[in-house]
């Protein structure tokens, strides 16, 4: 049976928010990633008022395992009268039965009913779609995609992902991914899904702690370490994962362009030089001379609340 749903079509900018919301209502959102779950309430207008973190071992969790953490963090909803909960998970999910279907990294998500056990735990209406596809909502409703119909919200660091806005559609088809594993080296390394040269595998902070270990410049390396550094091997690595992180948007830029790309995560710490070469690499695929010149902006946002940023706004955008 092939399950088929509604486009997440957004409303315009001028009728977009809740009408006359009571006071007391408030947003829930939940992050749910291998190790580790995030809650928190967030008022109307995207303020985060309390927030919780639990953790569990995402190699050997059971589905019970998962009750137990989701229970821990649900506790924060009860004092609250909630508009809904919108669930920023990893993986593949399926938003029409509420399902995570798999998770490469957790076993214990395998076909999770996460939308039922929260909806049991806390007596609200919930939904769920990937992370990466989310947080293009939090943008959208509150943050530098305010009033674009068309852009793309990117996640860097340990997680890589792109959520693609376009013509006020959130691009969310069922069994769809987040670009995670698109292939762009085809005898690139093995990646954990099995397959080789996933732009996961030159793009996320594990291939950079790699190199910069390889360039003998320390087992811990970060991309704010690099860049302060200064010298040329630092240099040359900071480079090359920008032109990497590239390399997955301008496949995003020749499908869709979206014309805005906003960047989450451990972007920010690569400074104003790792952001100018990602633009100017996405300008360098532009083909056609009419078209909109991709824009990269680095988010503000803390790195912490850029998924429950996009679990609010799911539920803004079924109201």
């Amino acid at each position: 049976m092939v399950h088929k749903r509604s486009p997440l079509r957004l409303v315009p900018e001028a009728v977009a928010q809740p009408t006359a919301p009571a006071a007391s209502q408030r947003l829930g959102a939940v992050e749910l990633v291998p190790g580790r779950v995030r809650a928190a309430v967030l008022s109307m207008a995207g303020r985060i008022l309390e927030r919780i973190e639990t953790s569990y071992d995402a190699a050997s969790a059971t589905p019970a395992d998962i009750d137990t953490a989701l229970t821990e963090t649900a506790v924060i909803f009860a004092a609250h009268e909630l508009t809904g909960i919108g669930v920023a998970a990893a993986g593949l999910v399926d938003p029409l039965t509420g399902l995570i279907l798999e998770v490469n990294d957790v076993p214990g998500l395998h076909g999770y009913p996460v939308t039922e056990r929260l909806g049991e735990l806390t007596g609200a209406s919930v939904r769920v779609e990937h992370r990466a596809r989310l947080q293009v909502l939090g943008d959208r409703w509150f943050g530098a995609g305010r009033g674009r119909r068309t852009f793309a919200s990117v996640s860097t660091g340990e997680v890589l992902g792109v959520g693609v806005l376009y013509d006020g559609e959130v691009l969310a088809p069922p069994g769809g991914r987040s670009g995670a594993h698109m292939t762009v080296s085809a005898s690139g390394e093995r990646c954990t899904c099995g397959n080789r040269g996933c732009w996961k595998t030159v793009a996320t902070t594990g291939w950079l702690r790699a190199r910069a270990h390889t360039a003998g410049l320390g087992d811990r390396a970060s991309l704010a370490s690099l860049v302060s550094r200064g010298d040329e091997p630092a240099g040359r690595i900071v480079q090359e994962y920008a032109q990497n992180l590239a390399l997955g948007l301008v496949n995003v830029q020749q499908l869709f362009a979206p014309g805005l790309f906003i960047l989450h995560g451990e972007a920010r710490e690569g400074g104003e030089g790792f952001r100018t070469v990602v633009e100017q690499r996405l300008r360098d695929a532009v083909a056609f001379a009419g078209a909109e010149q991709p824009r990269v902006l680095v988010s503000e946002a803390a790195v912490d609340d850029v998924a429950l940023l996009g679990g609010a706004g799911l539920v803004l955008s079924y109201l």
